[in-house]
């Protein structure tokens, strides 16, 4: 378990596009645009202008995140530093390891934002509570 990830451990990955004169396709191959293993597809859809969604961290589950229609941010946080990724491009993808605290943000209307994950669901694997994900990931110094 690797709980020293940092937001400057997620990364923007470009996608490949194959153009087509009626439209284009993104392929994602486990362990070649992403780095692991997809075990578990959800997408969110639906979600009201300016809403928010996530706040939380995963103790072993890696996730990929793509904008496929719309626009998000999400905002990253290891425990001591933020950053702030915005997703506006369907071959554009997030990926974000475990031990860092993820909010979408700022949904555009209409967006849809694809989630590709290392593992299938289990409510064990999700830090829920911030000063928790703190304590956790050794971000209050007590290492």
């Amino acid at each position: 378990m690797n709980t020293s990830n940092t937001v400057f451990d997620c990364s923007i990955v470009q996608l490949d596009r194959i153009h087509f004169r009626a439209g284009n396709i993104t392929p994602v191959t486990n362990q070649v645009q992403i780095p692991f293993d997809v075990e578990r597809i959800f997408y969110l859809y639906d979600i009201p202008g300016g809403e928010s969604r996530g706040a939380h961290a995963h103790k072993e589950c890696h996730q990929f995140l793509v904008a496929a229609s719309g626009s998000f941010e999400v905002l990253l946080d290891d425990g001591k530093v933020q950053r702030l990724v915005q997703l506006n491009r369907p071959y554009h993808g997030l990926h974000i390891p475990p031990y860092i605290w993820a909010s979408e943000i700022n949904f555009s209307s209409g967006a849809i934002c694809l989630v590709l994950a290392s593992h299938k669901y289990n409510e064990e694997d999700y830090i829920r509570d911030y000063e928790t994900f703190k304590r956790l990931s050794n971000k209050e110094g007590l290492k």
